[in-house]
């Protein structure tokens, strides 16, 4: 407590003890008085000096608000999957990554995907955009997504909803808009169940569904492909686990024809080996 504080505060209990006093003494003889008039303050002990402007001042200090500090810079970096996929005799490194840099509202995303097979990029592609939080655990997101494989460089118009779903369900929701009026629809959905602080099963979903076929990139319209997968990793460290899995493709409709003229299996499990790694 500082001195001023305690000097202003000895000076008003001086203030108002000698009306009080007066009043207790004319109680206790009995004698029905009028209340005393209102004195002034006492003459101040010459130890005690005078409160000036400044005491006061001291003692107390105008408040101030504290400011918020909700307008920081923040980043992540999550290499969410880094693995080598098994099929059936064939196989190849497989990629998933994601990121921000931003405050609490607003943040600048990206997406990368894509796998191999012998060596070759098969699928590739690279979103950039920006997100909007519009609600608690939900961000509104709108950008560019550039498909780099199969097939010749293509830009997508994207925009999608992404967060935390009731249950704690990570969900992505997303819609493309590409050249000559083609359309995809990509819905992302993963859960992460702990066993112990350190072994977590981590199941996912994907589907996507496309407005048109594109025979060059072997798509059908529709239902196109679905993706069924199940992680179990091993933190070594919060920022680093290795994982083992299963994961199911399937291709449906014509996007199926069009793996089947080529040769190719239109689905299958897979057995994977990864880790997943984050700052």
């Amino acid at each position: 407590m500082s001195l001023p504080f305690l000097r202003v505060a000895v000076v008003a209990a001086l203030t108002v003890a000698s009306p009080l006093t007066a009043l207790a003494q004319s109680s206790a003889s009995g004698a029905v008085q009028s209340p005393p008039p209102v004195q002034t303050a006492a003459p101040l002990p010459a130890s005690i000096p005078p409160v000036t402007p400044e005491d006061r001042q001291a003692a107390f200090p105008p408040v101030t608000v504290q400011p918020i500090m909700d307008d920081e810079i923040h980043s992540l970096v999550l290499l969410d999957r880094f693995e080598w996929q098994r099929q059936s005799g064939s196989g190849g490194p497989s990629w998933e990554a994601r990121g921000w840099i931003g405050g609490d509202l607003n943040r600048f995303w990206f997406r990368t995907e894509g796998e191999a097979d012998h060596g070759d990029v098969g699928d590739a592609e690279a979103h950039v955009m920006y997100g909007r939080a519009v609600a608690r655990w939900w961000d509104l997101v709108a950008g560019v997504r550039q498909d780099v494989r199969p097939g010749s460089p293509q830009t997508w118009v994207a925009v999608g909803i992404q967060g935390l779903a009731p249950y704690w369900f990570d969900v992505e929701a997303t819609g493309y808009v590409g050249a000559g009026g083609r359309t995809q629809f990509r819905f992302e959905a993963e859960y992460e169940l702990l066993f112990t602080n350190r072994l977590i099963l981590q199941p996912l979903v994907e589907v996507n569904l496309f407005g048109k076929a594109d025979p060059a990139r072997g798509v059908g319209a529709g239902l196109a492909t679905t993706d069924v997968g199940f992680r179990l990793r091993y933190l070594i460290r919060r920022e680093f686990a290795p994982y083992v899995g299963v994961t199911w493709n399937q291709k449906h409709f014509g996007t199926a024809d069009f793996a089947r003229a080529a040769g190719e299996n239109p689905g299958g499990a897979r057995v994977i080996v990864g880790v997943r790694w984050w700052r």
